[in-house]
Formats: structure tokens, sequence, C-alpha cells
């Protein structure tokens, strides 16, 4: 059964009386981005062990770089106005449009006659990855049921396995094709995804969040109900939730003399606190040494003794249905130990294990026809670990971190500076790693271990933990005690969940917003 749902846009919805059916369209779609980075990521990793794709665009180690680190090019670009796209279009239309921009792309790619035509391809698959990327870990943040908020958005970055382990799959089976359909078919496949997202979309319901940023109070307490409540707005969490939502929303535009703009992220020490920690999960990620598994396993396999192609193939398989595994158990980790906790014992264990790796090739460059089989598949077995170590931690806290510190009026500007944070260093590392490798060979592990060890330390000083902490709770860790002096009040006056005066105060608030 569906029931039309307000989304003050263009898009409509008719979504699920069932929360459940809800919760998972709302995680599905939300989990585009993720997926089709995790195809990509996996589908070159697999391309680039294919000699008939290698000898096809005769790659060098410079021109492979360029093919595989091209769709960073396209995120960086569109990361500019990923965040106004989606404060002004509002989050479900900016979803729609990054998933058939990532379509046209995805036709361009596997179309490819050249190195140039593929760039271009791969560039505008980034550009719509990066719009998907911020709109949906914001939307999911804003919308999910509040119950299963934190599980739901730590989750969303593990679908990067789901596309991950389905690429390895495809490219294992169209490897042995004697055709260029061997690495066209995998590279078309990748739009899955997104014709997924575009076909749930009618079915979701527009964010609460946005809604009242838009005037619109009435309609944001029905979504609420719809996501929370099978539609029930006199549902005591449904009123609470709401209460609190419009407290917050109008204390910030309250204080705040213009529209939302990035600006806001350095207005204040407190803003630009918020900014440096919730973007940091981009950059940290980004230079904890899985770029070289994740695009390059083919080589990092050769440096490791495991040569033939098919095998690299088989090994990409098993590497990604490892990390979901791993992934999975880290979304639990992030929710029920905390983020910061989950995040320490993790980057302690990837630099321990990036470190032995390092020892471990340079033994078996030494003399690659003495090296025993255990000395080839220990450095195989420390690559695994290192692989499920990062998921453990970074693949969950990627997408659910920096909405959490991030309060609304900079929340999708934040996101827009964690993706470019990732992004930037993502471009150099993935185009410059082929070349570090083919010359610096086992030091790179050793160099990437040892970056991560300040990355340790910056963790242990400056994340807050947030485990437990709805989104206005957490604004109270950074701003005070505001929302808890609201609620005081609240349960002194007689109405405790603010029921009587809900109306009186939508029109303040709505009349504060229009105003603004």
């Amino acid at each position: 059964m569906l029931a039309r749902s307000p989304t003050g846009t263009w898009l409509p919805a008719y979504v699920p009386k069932s929360t459940t059916l809800l919760s998972v369209l709302l995680l599905f779609c939300a989990a585009v981005e993720s997926a089709t980075n995790g195809f990509d990521g996996s589908l070159l990793n697999g391309l680039n062990a294919l000699p008939v794709y290698t000898g096809y665009f005769k790659l060098t180690a410079a021109t492979t770089g360029l093919n595989t680190a091209s769709v960073y090019i396209g995120k960086i670009l569109g990361l500019s106005v990923a965040g106004i796209l989606t404060d002004r279009l509002g989050r479900r239309p900016t979803i729609l449009w990054s998933s058939l921009v990532s379509l046209i792309g995805i036709v361009i790619q596997t179309a490819a006659q050249n190195i140039a035509m593929f760039v271009v391809g791969r560039s505008v698959l980034g550009l719509g990855a990066c719009w998907a990327g911020v709109a949906s870990s914001v939307y999911l943040t804003e919308t999910f049921a509040a119950k299963w908020r934190p599980w739901g958005v730590a989750i969303l970055q593990n679908f990067y396995y789901v596309g991950a382990l389905l690429a390895a799959g495809v490219t294992l089976g169209t490897g042995k094709w004697n055709s260029t359909w061997a690495w066209r078919a995998p590279s078309a496949f990748q739009a899955i995804f997104a014709i997924i997202c575009i076909v749930i979309l009618p079915f979701l319901p527009e964010s609460p969040r946005w809604l009242i940023a838009q005037g619109r109070p009435d309609e944001a307490r029905l979504v609420l109900a719809q996501v929370n409540a099978r539609g029930d707005t006199h549902d005591a969490a449904v009123v609470a939730e709401f209460n609190m939502i419009m407290d917050h929303l109008s204390h910030e535009r309250a204080v705040a003399e213009h529209k939302m703009s990035f600006r806001d992220l350095v207005s204040t020490p407190v803003a630009r606190r918020r900014l440096l920690i919730g973007a940091s999960p981009g950059l940290f990620s980004c230079i904890a040494g899985n770029i070289i598994a994740s695009y390059y396993l083919s080589s990092e396999l050769k440096a490791a003794g495991i040569t033939n192609s098919n095998d690299q193939l088989k090994a990409n398989v098993v590497l990604n249905a490892w990390c979901l595994v791993c992934c999975l158990c880290g979304t639990q980790l992030a929710v029920q130990w905390g983020r910061k906790s989950t995040a320490l014992v993790a980057q302690f264990t990837c630099t321990a294990f990036l470190m032995i790796i390092g020892g471990l090739t340079k033994k078996y460059s030494s003399n690659p026809a003495g090296a025993s089989q255990a000395l080839v598949y220990g450095n195989v077995a420390c690559i695994f670990l290192f692989q499920g170590a990062y998921s453990l931690a970074w693949t969950p806290l990627m997408s659910l971190y920096a909405p959490e510190i991030l309060n609304y009026s900079i929340r999708a500007n934040g996101v827009t500076v964690k993706q470019y944070a990732n992004a930037i260093p993502a471009l150099v590392l993935v185009y410059v790693m082929p070349i570090g490798l083919a010359n610096l060979g086992w030091k790179m592990y050793i160099i990437n271990g040892s970056w991560n060890v300040v990355t340790f330390v910056l963790i242990a000083l400056y994340w807050v933990e947030t485990k437990g902490r709805s989104l206005e709770e957490i604004d109270e860790i950074f701003e005070g005690k505001k929302e808890a002096r609201t609620q005081h009040n609240r349960e002194h006056s007689g109405d405790p969940l603010g029921v009587e005066s809900d109306k009186k105060r939508s029109a303040e608030v709505v009349n504060v917003l229009v105003a603004k």
C-alpha cells in the first residue's frame, strides 16, 4: 500500500506504509554512490590484470594511472556545486540527476575507442558519483528512521564492497573472452546501480529537515511519521523528534542572517572545528594505504609472487568478499563500541600490516626464484588482513561520521569538503601509485605506514565520540546545552512532548525561516 508523501519539489513521492520496507528502500537508493565506487575500483583492478584491456590501449605505467585516476577528475569538478545542488534542488532530485549523469559516463566509457574517450567517460562518471556521494549521505542521515539511523548510515558505505564483489565476479567471467567485450561488458554492467536508484526514488520521501528549512513543517512532520511510525503524526517519538528539529533549525537560522553557503563552514571557531573533524575521514581513509589493493591489486600480488592473471582475478573476488564481511562487522563495532575507538584500533592494525607487507615484499623481490611458498602466501595473507582492518573502520565511518559531526546549516557543504579531502589526494595517489610501485617497490608500503602513524595521533587527540546521540544531541557537544534547556522547560510546562504548543511553535519557526 502506497501513500502520497509531500516533497516540496517537482519529483513526486508515493511511499510504502511499512516503515521497515521504507527503510530498506532508503538504504538501497542512498547506496548507489558507494556501490558504484566499489564496482569502479574492483573493475579497474580486474581490467588492469587483463592483457586484452592493457593491450587495446597500449598502456604504460603513466597511462594506466591516468585511465584509473580520471574518475577523480570528474569528482573534483563536480564537488564545486554538489553541496549547492543538494541544498537548493532537494536531496532526492540531486540523487536523480547524479544517476542520470553517471549513466552517460558509463555509456561513453563502455564505447571508448581510445584513451581520451575512456578518460572522458570516467570523468563524467565521477561527476555524477560525487553528486550522489554528497546528497545520499546527507539524505540518509536526515531521513532514516531515528532508531536505526547510526546502523543504517554506517552500512551505507558497506555497499562499496557489494559493488566491488559484483565487479570482481563479472571481470573474472569475462576475462576469458578474447575480445574487447572482456572489458566493455563489465563497464556496461556498472549502470545497474544508477538504474536501481532511478526506479526506487519515486517511492521515497524528501528529507524532513530539508522540508522544514524550506518552510514546510507540516509536510516534514508527515514524512517523519511515515519513516518512523507508519504515518502516525501523533506518535510520541515523531512529535519529540519534530520538536527537536524545529528548535535546532530555528536556532541556527536565528543566528544566521544569510542563506547557507560555504562561508558558514569557517564563520565561527565551532564551525571550523566541526569542518576539520568532519572532513578528516575523507583524507584519512584515502591515505591509509588501500588505494594499492583497491586499484592495483594485480601489481601488488605480482610483487608478492602471484603472477598469473587468472589467479589475480580470483584473488580479487575473494578479497572483496572478505572485505564485505569485515565492513559489516565494523558497522556493528562503530555503532556499539564507538566511532573513535573503532577508528583507532583499525588504524593501528592497518599501520602494522603495511609495515609487514613492505618487509615481506622486500624479501621476495631480493630473490624471487628462491622465494618459498610460505613467504608468498604469508604476504598475500597480510594484504588480506590489511584490507580487512581498513574495511572494519574506514568503510562505515566514511559515510557515518561526517554527517553526524556537521550540523544542518553546514552539513551538505561540509560533506562536500569531506569529499574534496578524499578526491584530491586520491587523484594524485591513484595516478602516481603504479609509477611509485614500479620505481620504489616495497618502500611505498613503508612510506604509507609512516604517515598512518600521524593519522592515528590526530584521531586520538581531536576526534569526538558520537555514539548513542541524535544529530541534535551531537550539536550539544560543540555548542552547549541549549536543547537540554529547551526540553527541561518543556517538561516543566505540563507539555513534555510539545503537542499543545506544536502549531504555535511551527508558525513561529516558519516565520523565522521564511524571513531568512
